[in-house]
């Protein structure tokens, strides 16, 4: 194939600039292994990812509130061709009555199934970012 011209490509990295004042607890929380959410102290709802305001009745006032991470798969999805970002992704209503969408680890991928009883981890990644992840129990 002579005269075709040589692709050339480079690595895009995408960052984020997420202003983190009002959930900075949540962000402490994963770096000391505790997952939190907010609970309105208006009307009750319990927010993960957690919010500084409620968006059912508006108020700002809310309260922090540590999750067990005990929850149940209610549905996961793996996909074979994808961005890094997204890989063996669960959903998961944990007993205090919220969903999380998170990463699947430590199980084989045809051992998942729906009803399989999960733990949510926070965990920090090599390159120092907290997150968290699904694990089986």
């Amino acid at each position: 194939m002579s005269g075709m011209p040589t692709l050339r490509s480079r690595k895009l990295e995408i960052a984020y600039n997420i202003p983190v004042s009002k959930t900075l607890r949540f962000w402490e929380g994963l770096k000391e292994g505790k997952i939190y959410a907010t609970k309105c102290c208006s009307c009750g709802k319990l927010y993960f990812p957690p919010v500084a305001d409620c968006g059912r009745c508006y108020s700002p006032s809310m309260e922090w509130i540590q999750l067990s991470g005990e929850g149940e798969l209610e549905t996961f999805t793996h996909v074979n061709v994808k961005p890094a970002s997204f890989q063996d992704e669960a959903i998961a209503k944990l007993k205090e009555g919220v969903r999380v969408l998170a990463r699947m680890t430590g199980i084989e991928e045809k051992s998942v199934k729906v009803g399989l009883k999960v733990k949510l981890f926070a965990k920090i990644t090599p390159d120092g970012r907290a997150m968290y992840e699904f694990k089986p129990i």
